[in-house]
């Protein structure tokens, strides 16, 4: 044709300018979102160990990898949606193991887990309606009421239990086992809740006005307050939503386990805070995504069960764990400063 070869026009030049424009954003874009790092981290991660060991990649051990960060993810996300309102909860491992404790006493006395289950969650939202009524209402300081109801929580289970192992749960307790060891279509029923929960809470995030107001008051709680954000009502509902994500996972936990101390999560709140921030939530408020959440426990996780599979000493763990949260920590850091530059 007469056409072929021809130099193309202005137009078609600008176009062209424009196409690359968009792509070259794009691509900033991506590179510029923590959770795509971590995401990749994990990715290379379970390449290299499936070509390390012969064991990382079997289906068992992917199974376990699966559902045992599907735990620590369920309570990061209510984690998430705190610390992205400029708060933190440090009593989540102790309201697990209360949650825990109840629905075990609950079951051994006889009681069926569709009342045991709702009476968990119950003494769960308490301990997080306590605490949004004391930040939120009182105004006082989120670090010292969640470091009170931490030991408060964890007492009360081991005053309920009498400290004592709880391993009977009447006549339900193969339903209770089948709900947090058990699997739908050859999937951990609690990876299929964390999907469930991940997706729900992400919808809300980004969808609903509850999300938007919860943003703003991390971001400038002030201002979100002058414009008619209801800053109380937003606050107390974070920690009811991180107790209820800690309160289900307790009785997850204990399905699993078959049993139940009052050691249960101990600790938690290390790795639940550091799987969200890991996956992108700014420990000063205003981010945070559900993705960010499931991605930073896969990590963890992945990590934990690599230096099972490798010969390390899993005392190294939690000197990854602090690394992965200061370099989080300051590359949001040195990307806030770049933006105020």
């Amino acid at each position: 044709m007469a056409g072929e070869g021809l130099a193309s026009g202005p137009g078609d030049t600008l176009k062209a300018a424009i196409g690359g424009r968009e792509h070259d954003t794009w691509l900033r874009w991506l590179a510029g979102q923590q959770t795509f790092w971590i995401f990749l981290a994990a990715v290379i991660a379970c390449i290299v160990l499936s070509l390390a060991t012969d064991t990382f990649a079997t289906e068992r051990n992917l199974f376990n990898v699966t559902r045992n960060f599907a735990f620590v993810g369920i309570v990061a996300l209510g984690m998430t949606a705190v610390i992205a309102s400029g708060g933190i909860d440090l009593s989540v491992g102790s309201t697990l193991v209360l949650a825990g404790i109840v629905v075990g006493g609950a079951m051994e006395a006889g009681q069926p887990l569709m009342v045991a289950m709702p009476l968990a969650i119950f003494a769960a939202l308490c301990v997080g309606l306590l605490n949004g009524v004391l930040i939120a209402f009182v105004g006082m300081p989120p670090f010292v009421v969640t470091l009170g109801t931490l030991a408060l929580a964890r007492s009360l289970a081991m005053v309920l239990s009498n400290n004592k192992m709880i391993y009977q749960f009447g006549p339900d307790q193969a339903l209770l086992l089948a709900l947090g060891g058990g699997t739908t279509f050859g999937i951990a029923n609690p990876v299929l809740i964390l999907i469930l929960l991940a997706v729900v809470i992400g919808i809300a995030f980004r969808w609903t006005r509850w999300g938007r107001h919860l943003f703003a008051i991390g971001g400038n709680e002030e201002a979100a307050r002058m414009t008619g954000v209801p800053v109380r009502l937003v606050k107390l509902s974070v920690y009811l939503l991180c107790a209820f994500c800690a309160g289900l996972t307790g009785v997850l936990e204990v399905g699993w386990l078959g049993g139940v101390t009052t050691n249960l999560g101990q600790g938690m709140e290390l790795t639940v805070i550091a799987a969200a921030v890991i996956g992108g939530a700014n420990l000063a408020g205003g981010s945070g995504t559900t993705f960010g959440a499931v991605i930073g426990a896969a990590l963890i996780e992945v990590i934990r069960n690599s230096l099972i599979l490798l010969g390390i000493s899993t005392f190294w763990q939690g000197s990854f764990v602090g690394t992965f949260i200061i370099v989080a920590v300051a590359i949001d850091r040195l990307r806030t400063v770049r933006k105020t530059d």
